[in-house]
């Protein structure tokens, strides 16, 4: 009898764990982070704008063969690739080649232009983490290039 107190005991015990754990994940198990940094991607250190947040979202194609033009932020801004490829020109400090599935806080306050270098358009989320009165985006003269 004792053994069968103690199988029934041992049977009690190991129930929880051959039970389905119902447990919601947590939140931190839901996440794939994308980029985590306080600097952009030629290592300048991030620095919000002053005044009142102005966070702007958007989707950015560009068509094959097609180009951003010269141009630099005022804020920092992150993008990550939906589709395509994408050649980023940061003159003096080379090129990046950015492709789907791939995220990037790009430079702020230096000059690059970005080429569609794939074969189908591109396209990217852009989010401006910017402020009152600096602009997301501004062009510049492709001599002004560093």
């Amino acid at each position: 009898m004792t053994s069968l107190r103690m199988l029934a005991a041992l049977a009690l015990l190991a129930s929880p764990a051959l039970a389905e754990d119902l447990t919601p994940p947590s939140y931190q198990n839901l996440l794939t982070p994308l980029v985590q940094d306080g600097s952009d991607v030629l290592g300048t250190p991030l620095a919000y704008p002053a005044g009142t947040p102005n966070v702007t979202s958007a989707i950015v194609t560009v068509p094959v063969g097609g180009e951003t033009g010269w141009h630099e932020h005022e804020v920092p801004l992150f993008a990550y690739i939906l589709e395509g490829e994408l050649t980023v020109d940061y003159g003096s400090k080379g090129k990046k080649v950015y492709r789907a599935g791939e995220a990037v806080l790009e430079a702020v306050g230096w000059p690059h232009n970005g080429v569609n270098t794939g074969a189908m358009p591109m396209k990217l989320v852009a989010v401006y983490m910017g402020g009152a009165s600096a602009a997301n985006t501004i062009k510049v003269d492709p001599s002004a290039r560093k």
